[in-house]
């Protein structure tokens, strides 16, 4: 057993990558990369936008992800790359967001490989299939043109700008796929 309770989120395979629910053993590489202030400047809202996180709020964060699973039948996976963490993937979808986006952070060791698209297309083709035509978008700050980039990859359109939480972001949407 994986630490994952059985059914509660699906794995996910693509060419080189393994999507799966988060586990304990993941919150070494999780913090690390949520300490990491190039990999935090353009995420988060509130107070604790475009901040690095610590261990606590990476633990947080973490049971916030497999909650989301039980609680809205969707949620983040933690992505692996040669057997190793590398990032988190899927719909975001907490309590007063806007509704179910599709959300992708990499370590920075993983960055310029193709991961991130390959990674939120599996996502994305997941979505499509198991939330009954639901229309998934991203929220993405103006200055963040590697997150635009994913957008455009997976044929995502910007349809304006919107405040949330306080956090100015491009609202990116993305047609169905099937």
């Amino acid at each position: 057993m994986d630490g994952t309770p059985a059914g509660l989120v699906p794995v996910l395979r693509t060419q080189r990558l393994l999507l799966r629910g988060f586990r304990e053993d993941d919150l070494d590489a999780l913090a690390a990369m949520q300490a990491d202030p190039e990999v935090m400047r353009h995420l988060g809202v509130g107070e604790s936008a475009g901040r690095p996180r610590g261990r606590i709020e990476s633990w947080q964060h973490m049971a916030q992800f497999m909650g989301q699973w039980a609680l809205r039948g969707c949620g983040l996976w933690a992505v692996e790359h040669a057997g190793r963490f590398v990032g988190r993937v899927g719909i975001l979808h907490p309590e007063g967001w806007p509704g179910p986006e599709l959300a992708y952070a990499l370590a920075r060791e993983a960055w310029g490989q193709g991961l991130a698209v390959e990674a939120a297309r599996a996502a994305l083709e997941w979505a499509d299939a198991h939330l009954g035509g639901r229309r998934l978008f991203s929220l993405i700050r103006p200055e963040n043109e590697a997150s635009r980039r994913v957008a455009r990859s997976l044929a995502g359109m910007c349809t304006g700008r919107v405040l949330v939480m306080g956090v100015e972001a491009e609202r990116w949407e993305y047609a169905r796929l099937m």
